[in-house]
């Protein structure tokens, strides 16, 4: 190929590398959405308990933290269906209500994310869809999996309260969404629940939940984890009443074989995708896991302890420097020249462009150059990612600062985490703007996308800077951290729980605040570097 016309190829690979995300979500392709990690107290260093979620798709971005509330003993809970794709805190379009049930008289307030994922007495969830056998899809059932995780974070103040609550819920009103995963943790422990339909002649359901060890790690990445189920330990087991049995109706399991839940319920033909082989191998390497395998363990004890920059680091990794990385192969001689035209160096450095977050059409003209350079692999961080949080639950400290969600806007490999915490009275204003669906300047969203996409334009020159900004603000939150704590304590200890909450709202909206102008800052210097486009 002509070298000049090459460099145009190359140059018009760079500029599509901020635009080609947005049609991936719906692309089979680009197909496994969401990624949960969990991390017991024993496993961690300084005993918090883990859980977390990636909201990877085209869903809403608004978030606003609901407050506790009382209601009469003939109020009712409305249940709807439609609130993943909503604009605003306030939008109403493509809402369904589909029933309810009768209301409790206190709720707790949570931080409602798409999926909602903190309450303020630290019980915190993330998400995972793991699809399951279409047959046992049932639309009429009342529940989708985000208003069961309302529901639970409202009324529960422990993992096992939200598990036997979802469970009955889905029992007396129906479960009526595809197959989904929610890792939920409290103060104490975090376990896996998963959830089914039972098949369009039954509205119910059919789930089973398992606990992660405390000195155990473990994920879940859009299939079906849970195995064999004990329910002689309770401690570690739990399932639908009906679980064999709908197994057996809907010849999903011939009733002598071993029991696994996974193989019954899910289509899959092995319970792991690359995401869990990479981060258990991650945490014990010396398990020699294989990718190949026909199943891994469903957790692992971790060879060293988790400190949740551990968990950050990890919802970033895009294989670099291993097998899985789909820029290892994108390579070019760079010569260096001094002043008298003779050559200073030759280096093989990476095609500036190349990116570990490439959508399909920049795959394909890569290979048209050089074929077979990059195969494609689902990294745990990804461009078509909404949102993501990581959220701590902390025993020793008060609720008003104990849980705390490190939520992220964007892709997870160039946002930084901002600390939202279960004390938390209100978000920023622009937090309650969904930028999903199209480009709004008053979306929180758009203040990290657009430098974020225009990073990728030559990610080989700006991923310092990108990393080196999420460095630094992360820095400062995690050193910030011991005095607001004791700030916080000091005043519940006085009974000024108000006060407290006030003061934790104040800082975690000023950290976003100044995160978001930081970000628009560095739009504006990528434009400057890369608007030309060459």
């Amino acid at each position: 190929m002509n070298k000049r016309i090459k460099g145009v190829v190359l140059l018009w690979l760079g500029m599509m590398a901020g635009l080609s995300a947005y049609s991936q979500p719906s692309d089979p392709y680009f197909g496994e959405t969401c990624t949960s990690i969990m991390v017991g107290k024993k496993a961690t260093i300084d005993k918090s308990v883990i859980t977390s979620h990636t909201c990877d798709g085209s869903y809403r971005t608004w978030l606003n933290v609901v407050p506790a509330a009382t209601f009469a003993d003939t109020a009712r809970h409305l249940v709807y269906k439609g609130t993943l794709k909503t604009e605003s805190v306030n939008d109403k379009n493509g809402l369904t209500l589909v029933g309810s049930i009768p209301q409790v008289a206190q709720t707790y307030g949570y931080l409602n994310t798409a999926y909602p994922c903190l309450n303020e007495k630290q019980l915190g969830m993330g998400e995972t869809t793991i699809v399951g056998r279409k047959e046992l899809v049932n639309e009429k059932g009342m529940f989708n999996i985000e208003e069961l995780q309302r529901v639970a974070l409202q009324r529960c103040t422990t993992a096992r309260e939200a598990i036997k609550l979802m469970g009955s819920l889905v029992k007396q009103y129906g479960y009526g969404d595809w197959g989904e995963s929610l890792t939920i943790a409290d103060k104490k422990e975090v376990w896996l629940f998963e959830v089914f339909g039972e098949g369009p002649d039954h509205i119910g359901g059919v789930w089973a939940a398992q606990r992660i060890p405390d000195d155990h790690v473990g994920v879940s990445a859009n299939f079906s984890r849970i195995g064999e189920i004990d329910l002689s330990q309770p401690d570690y087991f739990m399932a639908s009443d009906n679980v064999k049995e709908v197994a057996q109706r809907l010849k999903l399991w011939d009733g002598t074989a071993p029991f696994k839940f996974w193989k019954a319920f899910s289509h899959i033909k092995k319970p792991f995708t690359i995401r869990e082989f990479f981060i258990l191998s991650s945490f014990a390497p010396s398990l020699n896991l294989k990718y190949d395998a026909d199943e891994i363990p469903f957790s692992v004890k971790p060879e060293k302890k988790v400190a949740v920059q551990d968990v950050f680091a990890l919802y970033r990794t895009t294989y670099e420097g291993t097998f899985y990385d789909m820029t290892k192969n994108l390579k070019v001689v760079k010569t260096t020249y001094k002043k008298d035209g003779s050559v200073e160096k030759v280096d093989t450095v990476l095609y500036e462009g190349a990116n570990p977050w490439m959508g399909k059409d920049e795959i394909a003209i890569y290979n048209a150059l050089k074929p077979g350079s990059v195969e494609f692999q689902r990294t745990v961080s990804v461009a078509w990612c909404s949102y993501s949080e990581i959220i701590q639950l902390r025993d020793w400290l008060p609720d008003e600062v104990g849980g705390v969600a490190w939520f992220s806007f964007d892709n997870p490999g160039q946002s930084p985490r901002l600390p939202i915490y279960s004390g938390n009275l209100s978000l920023p204003d622009s937090y309650s703007i969904c930028g999903q669906q199209r480009y709004r300047e008053d979306a929180a969203l758009w203040s990290f996308r657009k430098a974020n996409k225009l990073a990728t334009v030559k990610w080989q020159k700006s991923r310092k800077t990108i990393e080196t900004e999420v460095a630094t603000l992360e820095t400062k939150a995690l050193a910030e951290q011991p005095a607001l704590e004791e700030q916080v304590k000091e005043l519940v200890k006085k009974g000024k729980n108000k006060e407290a909450r006030e003061l934790v709202t104040r800082y975690s909206n000023d950290f976003a605040r100044s995160a978001m102008q930081r970000w628009t800052e560095l739009e504006r210097s990528f434009w400057g570097q890369f608007g030309r486009g060459f």
